[in-house]
C-alpha cells in the first residue's frame, strides 16, 4: 500500500472511530427558542453543571470549580440544536468520564453583545435549570431548550446618584461598533446645599467582577469619602467583552486609558462641578487601574491610593517570575503551583485548574481578561496565551510582550521623564497574608523605588485580600487622599498669584 493509501485508511479509520465514540457518549442537545433568536446563532454554546448550585450559570469562576462544556455553533438555524459529547472542550474530563450523580445543568448561547461575563451578558440566551440525573448508561440523551434572554441592566438614578454614559470616539473607532465609557456619579450632599461650590473628583475602581450598577436607585456607602472634605465620587468598574480593562491601552481592548483621560473625564467635568483636582482609589484590578493611570499620567491625577494591586512586577507574577520560570503550573520540584491561599499554608485554588477552566469559559474571566491587556492580539484575532492550557508551559514570545505592563519595569525606564510630576502621589498598601501573594510583587516594587530615591509610599497591614480593609486601613489611605488635596490647593493658590 503507497503512502497515500495508507494515509487515506488511517484518516477512514479515525473517522470512523470518533462516530463511533460520539454514538456512546454523554449526550446534552441544546436548542434555543424561535421566538428568541430570529436568525441562525453563530458562536460559542456553553453547558455549565454544579451539584452545589441550582443556577449553575452562578458558580464565580476563578473562585470555585465546576464541570463546564463548550462547542462552537455554526449558523445553528431557527430551532436548530448543538449537541454536547466527548469531543466538546471540556472541564475536568469528557461528559461520559464526568462523576455519576444528580446534577442541576444550564445551557447558554454567548451572543458577546458587550457584557464581559457569558453567563450574565446581555442579550445571551439562557435555560432555565434542569435535574440530570447522570448514571452508568453514558448513552443517555438529556435535552434542553432556551427559552430565556439575559436583559440589560437598568440604573435608577437618585438625586445623589448619577448614571454617566460617555460616547468614546476611540473606543468605537477601534470595534467598530458605539462604545461608551460608563460610571455611576455620587454626589455629596452639599452639592445641592452649596450650589457654588465646586469639588476635587475621586474615581474609584472597582476590583474584577465589580460593577457600577450596584450603585443603582442609591447606596449608602462612605468608602472612597474624604475624611473631612466632601467630593464627587465617580465608580469605575472596567468592564468590557474581555474581562476588565483596566483602563490601560492595549492591543485587545483598545485605547480605555487614552479615552477615559481625553474623553471621559472632560465629559465629567463639563456636566459636574469639579473643581479640577482628580484622585484615584482601587483595590485589586482596581488597584493596578489606579497605579497605572497615575504613573502613565501623572500631570493629569493628584494622588492615588493603590490597594493590594494585581501584581506589580512580574518577577512575581501570582508567585511565579515569568523572567525566569518555564512553567507555569508546576515549580521545578514538579509540584502543583497554587494560585489563592489562605494564611499563606493552605492552598485553596490552583493555577493549572484555573486556567484549564477558562480554557473553556473563553471570555471575560481573570486570567484571559490579564491576556486581553497585556498579550498582543494573534492570528486568530485573539489575545495570545501566556501559556499552554494543558501543560503549562511558558510562551517567552508572550512574556516579552507582558513587559510592556509590568509596571516596575516602566518605572525603572521611565523615571527621570515622570518623576517630577509623579513621585510624592502614589501610596501603594497591601495585607501580608494577601490570597493571591500580591504582597510579594509590592515589595519587589518598593525596593526598586528606593534604589531610585523615590517619595512614594509603601504599607503592609494583617490581612488577606479581603479582611485588610479594616478601618485603620481605610483611614490611612484616605488621609493620605486627603493631604494631596491639601498640598493641591496649596499648588493652585500659588499658581494663581
Amino acid at each position: 500500500m503507497d503512502n497515500d493509501r495508507m494515509k487515506k485508511a488511517c484518516i477512514a479509520l479515525l473517522l470512523v472511530c470518533l462516530v463511533c465514540s460520539s454514538s456512546f457518549a454523554q449526550r446534552f442537545k441544546v436548542s434555543y427558542s424561535a421566538d428568541i433568536l430570529n436568525e441562525p446563532f453563530t458562536g460559542r454554546v456553553f453547558l455549565f453543571l454544579s451539584k452545589i448550585h441550582r443556577n449553575p450559570k452562578a458558580a464565580q469562576i476563578g473562585l470555585e470549580l465546576f464541570p463546564c462544556y463548550a462547542v462552537q455553533g455554526k449558523g445553528v438555524k431557527l430551532g436548530g440544536t448543538v449537541t454536547f459529547d466527548d469531543q466538546a472542550i471540556s472541564f475536568p474530563v469528557p461528559l461520559s468520564d464526568l462523576e455519576r450523580g444528580e446534577y442541576y445543568v444550564q445551557a447558554i448561547w454567548d451572543r458577546n453583545l458587550g457584557g464581559r461575563s457569558i453567563a450574565n451578558s446581555p442579550g445571551n440566551i439562557y435555560s432555565q435549570p434542569i435535574n440530570a440525573t447522570l448514571t452508568k448508561d453514558t448513552k443517555q440523551i438529556f435535552e434542553i431548550d432556551c427559552t430565556q434572554v439575559m436583559p440589560g441592566p437598568v440604573f435608577v438614578e437618585t438625586e445623589l446618584v448619577k448614571e454617566l454614559k460617555v460616547p468614546s470616539r476611540l473606543l468605537s473607532d477601534f470595534h467598530h461598533r458605539a462604545v461608551t465609557i460608563d460610571a455611576a456619579v455620587l454626589l455629596p450632599k452639599e452639592y445641592f446645599t452649596e450650589p457654588d461650590r465646586k469639588f476635587p473628583a475621586l474615581f474609584l475602581v472597582f476590583g474584577y467582577t465589580g460593577d457600577y450598577h450596584n450603585y443603582s436607585g442609591g447606596r449608602d456607602e462612605k468608602i472612597g469619602l474624604f475624611d473631612s472634605t466632601p467630593c464627587i465620587r465617580v465608580l469605575l468598574d472596567g468592564n468590557c467583552p474581555l474581562g476588565h480593562s483596566v483602563y490601560a491601552n492595549s492591543e485587545n481592548n483598545g485605547p480605555w486609558g487614552d479615552a477615559l483621560v481625553g474623553e471621559f473625564i472632560p465629559s465629567l467635568e463639563k456636566r459636574f462641578r469639579c473643581d479640577g483636582a482628580r484622585f484615584l482609589m482601587g483595590h485589586s484590578s482596581g488597584g493596578w487601574s489606579v497605579l497605572w493611570l497615575q504613573t502613565h499620567y501623572p500631570k493629569i491625577f493628584a494622588g492615588c491610593w493603590s490597594s493590594a494591586p494585581d501584581p506589580v512586577d512580574f518577577r512575581s507574577f501570582l508567585n511565579v517570575d515569568l523572567y525566569a520560570e518555564i512553567n507555569l503550573f508546576v515549580d521545578k520540584n514538579g509540584e502543583l503551583r497554587p494560585l489563592a491561599m489562605i494564611g499563606f499554608r493552605f492552598p485553596w485554588l490552583y493555577l493549572r485548574d484555573v486556567y484549564r477552566v477558562e480554557n473553556v469559559i473563553s471570555r471575560g474571566e481573570q486570567q484571559h481578561s490579564l491576556e486581553a491587556v497585556f498579550s498582543k492580539k494573534g492570528g486568530d484575532g485573539c489575545p495570545e496565551s501566556l501559556c499552554n492550557p494543558e501543560t503549562g508551559e511558558v510562551y517567552p514570545r508572550t512574556v516579552a510582550q507582558w513587559k510592556n505592563y509590568d509596571i516596575a519595569l516602566y518605572l525603572k525606564s521611565e523615571w527621570n521623564r515622570i518623576k517630577q510630576d509623579l513621585d510624592d502621589k502614589v501610596r501603594i498598601s497591601v495585607g501580608e497574608q494577601d490570597n493571591w501573594r500580591l504582597n510579594l510583587p509590592v515589595h519587589l516594587l518598593e525596593e526598586e523605588m528606593k534604589k531610585l530615591g523615590s517619595r512614594f509610599q509603601f504599607a503592609y497591614y494583617p490581612g488577606d485580600h479581603f479582611t485588610v480593609f479594616s478601618s485603620k486601613y481605610r483611614e490611612d489611605g484616605i488621609q493620605f487622599l486627603e493631604q494631596k488635596y491639601k498640598e493641591w490647593l496649596e499648588k493652585s493658590a500659588g499658581n494663581r498669584k
